[in-house]
């Protein structure tokens, strides 16, 4: 017998979400579908992303619908339109043996026109976002006064997207006596307001202790300096060739710069952020689902409501300020009873944030060295085999072929012929980190204390600025380019408009002075300056600048004064 039979859910439902490989019942499951199926009452669930909420909710509403009376008797609000969609496609499918239900997706970005056309013929249940749902409530096609069954899916994130104002136009508009069904991650000042405003005598469940991170996640910590940050994901990214993962930026510019990189360096990835359309959001996210993408790279913002099975990995490219936010960012990966990977990039200056997410989060973060260039290679390689290995041959599709391509590698034997075919794709990565040096997790106690001794650093200036769109990455890449290592110690930088400064490891300067005669920056020549210090030239160029700052604000009020004097 089901699981989910024992638990009172319908036969036909049954039928339906065993073919998606449903077997147990969640723990949000088992405690709400009883409940919602034999009674009347409010709910309260307090549950993380990806527990199966959807089910515990979308069960009992289809399996109380009345069939035979073709008026909306549900309706679903949720914060985002991809969550919408994705809530709706779940539910069709939980009744494809139920027949005659209607349920329609109702959201913004899409034609007004088709959503009421579809209302009018008749609709059961109505998944929609709170903008879109008002609009149709106003338009006075999608009438609430005969639904008897409320959901708020997601209630934190729509309150916290600013959606409390419709939420109350809609809500108002529903029977006193309905059931209202309120999902949340956690219980905020808000979502307290609402529950008390429109609920009465709810039955409250919890299946993990609020803030608690799921426990399949594993949560991971690279300790890297600001400046390698972009290095260190590039090499988890490598030393995970299956990866199907989100990272996660703080800003719309960071999504895009980080996005952009990625792609032009040839990684099968693509970003999702607020200056997109809807259409090219979801075309986005159809090929993230559809797995065409491995890499989604996004904001907090476009990444709401996302709800995508099989994420192997969360990234923190950017912590946020907020652990509530880490702890819904990382709830993305392990859904339904599966394992996965939750990683903060981190600098020394973001301990803070670590240590308030381990606490109010109830998770241990493991310190894990970013991996070498030797490492990344060997996993690489053994995914080339085991892709040439497990690849399915077409004989006949093949066949004509096979004389042309037998004449035309008949001079390599078998040893020489394998070392090529896995070298294709391979030398990509070989050529890359074959004098990659290892990023290191945490300062050593030498850099430490080369870094605190003045005497060890010597600086330098250069003829390349903010005029040459220079930026500080830039002025390490030059460094790097002219010692040929990326593990020389690099102190401050600044950038004026037409040239820099920066500090070195004094043991390297006559090496640097040697090679970076052959270096260009974007077609210019670089010329070296000569050996300064910068906490020494600072104050003076900063007293430079009050300099000349008195002498302009000094020759203005002289101009003046002779202005007025003509005037008399």
């Amino acid at each position: 017998m089901s699981k989910f039979k024992e638990i009172g859910v319908a036969k036909d439902l049954c039928k339906g979400i065993n073919e998606m490989g449903f077997i147990n019942p969640t723990e949000v499951q088992e405690q709400s579908i009883p409940f919602l199926l034999l009674e009347n009452r409010d709910l309260i669930s307090l549950a993380q992303t990806g527990t199966g909420k959807t089910a515990a909710f979308g069960l009992p509403v289809i399996q109380k619908t009345e069939l035979k009376n073709k008026y909306v008797q549900s309706i679903i609000l949720c914060p985002t339109r991809e969550l919408c969609i994705q809530i709706c496609k779940d539910l069709e499918t939980y009744s494809k043996y139920v027949s005659g239900i209607k349920i329609l997706a109702v959201y913004g970005g899409t034609n007004i026109d088709t959503q009421i056309k579809s209302l009018n013929k008749g609709v059961h249940i109505v998944v929609g976002t709170p903008g879109r749902t008002k609009d149709l409530i106003k338009r006075k096609v999608l009438k609430l006064e005969l639904v008897d069954k409320v959901v708020l899916d997601e209630a934190d994130e729509m309150l916290s997207m600013g959606f409390k104002d419709d939420l109350d136009f809609i809500l108002e508009r529903t029977r006193d006596d309905r059931q209202t069904m309120l999902f949340s991650a956690t219980i905020s000042k808000e979502v307290k307001s609402i529950s008390k405003r429109y609920m009465s005598d709810a039955k409250e469940i919890s299946v993990s202790k609020i803030n608690s991170g799921a426990k399949n996640i594993e949560h991971h910590i690279y300790n890297v300096s600001s400046r390698n940050k972009y290095e260190a994901l590039k090499r988890i990214a490598d030393f995970n060739p299956n990866i199907y993962g989100i990272v996660f930026c703080r800003t719309k510019r960071h999504t895009k710069d980080i996005a952009n990189k990625f792609m032009a360096e040839g990684y099968n990835s693509d970003a999702i952020h607020g200056d997109l359309s809807q259409n090219q959001r979801d075309e986005v996210m159809q090929r993230f689902r559809n797995k065409s993408l491995q890499i989604l790279i996004a904001t907090d913002v476009a990444a709401r409501g996302l709800d995508v099975d099989d994420i192997t990995h969360v990234i923190n490219y950017s912590l946020p300020d907020d652990p509530e936010v880490y702890i819904h960012r990382s709830g993305r990966t392990a859904r339904a009873g599966k394992s996965g990977i939750s990683i903060a990039i981190s600098n020394e200056s973001e301990r803070r944030k670590i240590k308030s997410i381990e606490k109010k989060g109830g998770i241990k973060f493991v310190n894990k060295d970013v991996p070498t260039g030797v490492e990344i290679c060997s996993n690489q390689l053994y995914k080339m085999i085991d892709k040439i290995e497990n690849v399915e041959v077409d004989e006949k599709q093949i066949k004509p072929f096979l004389k042309d391509i037998y004449q035309k590698l008949e001079w390599l034997d078998r040893d020489e012929l394998i070392k090529r075919f896995v070298s294709v794709e391979f030398n990509r990565f070989l050529n890359y980190y074959k004098e990659a040096n290892k990023l290191q997790s945490k300062r050593s106690k030498k850099s430490e204390k080369k870094r605190g001794n003045k005497k060890s650093m010597t600086g330098f200036s250069i003829n390349i600025g903010r005029k040459h769109r220079a930026t500080p990455i830039d002025i390490i890449s030059i460094i790097n380019r002219a010692l040929k290592s990326n593990d020389i110690e690099i102190g401050k930088i600044e950038l004026n408009r037409y040239q820099s400064f920066f500090e070195i490891d004094k043991d390297f300067a006559d090496e640097l002075t040697s090679n970076i005669k052959k270096i260009d920056f974007r077609g210019n020549d670089i010329v070296l300056g000569t050996s300064i210090d910068l906490d020494e030239e600072r104050p003076r160029r900063r007293e430079e600048r009050r300099r000349r700052t008195r002498k302009k604000i000094s020759s203005r009020k002289k101009s003046k004064k002779k202005k007025k004097s003509r005037f008399r």
